[in-house]
């Protein structure tokens, strides 16, 4: 098990594309994700990179950025408030999984996911805990870039809706008892 499954999560930050076109869409699976967890909570600006919102000691954010240049505002956020890669939990979307499962990981490659990649550049490491949300894969023949730009079918939203409460259920196992117990409990 890698260290930072024992470290505490200070940093949540959920992966998506700012703007009322995307928030539908199965690219901001991060972003609903962290926005369910942080509902009650009062946002702020983080200059131009991105926004966030704190509860306790952790912080839940949004870069504004658009995926493929998220690193921008996870390690410019991570610099200004002290947090260590291994404290930072990001969640995206994974065209690998199935809609309705999730995985939690200590660390690894980007598995060809742009907003994951762009974060473990600018952060040095593949050492960054990661939840990732199965979006499905797309169909055959179909541009990847624009299937992940597309909303979920009403069967698949209802799957994904379920996803989600059981992603929050996992963030916040991980956020309590540590990453090792909330990949235990959560990586059926």
């Amino acid at each position: 098990m890698a260290a930072n499954a024992r470290q505490r999560l200070r940093l949540v930050v959920g992966l998506g594309n700012p703007g009322a076109q995307y928030a539908a869409t199965r690219h901001n699976a991060g972003f609903r994700l962290v926005e369910r967890l942080a509902a009650s909570f009062s946002w702020e600006r983080f200059g131009r990179l991105g926004r966030a919102a704190k509860r306790g000691r952790t912080f839940f954010a949004e870069p504004l950025t658009y995926m493929n240049e998220s690193g921008r505002f996870v390690a410019a956020f991570a610099k200004e408030h002290g947090i260590r890669p291994g404290e930072i939990l990001v969640c995206y979307d994974d065209l690998d999984l199935p809609v309705g499962r999730i995985r939690i990981r200590s660390g690894g490659s980007c598995g060809g996911q742009k907003g994951m990649g762009s974060v473990i550049e600018a952060l040095g490491t593949p050492d960054i805990p990661r939840l990732r949300l199965g979006i499905g894969k797309r169909p055959v023949g179909a541009d990847a870039a624009q299937f992940v730009l597309e909303p979920f079918d009403r069967d698949e939203g209802k799957s994904f809706e379920e996803a989600l409460k059981t992603a929050a259920e996992a963030v916040e196992t991980a956020l309590g008892e540590g990453l090792a117990a909330a990949m235990n409990r959560f990586n059926a």
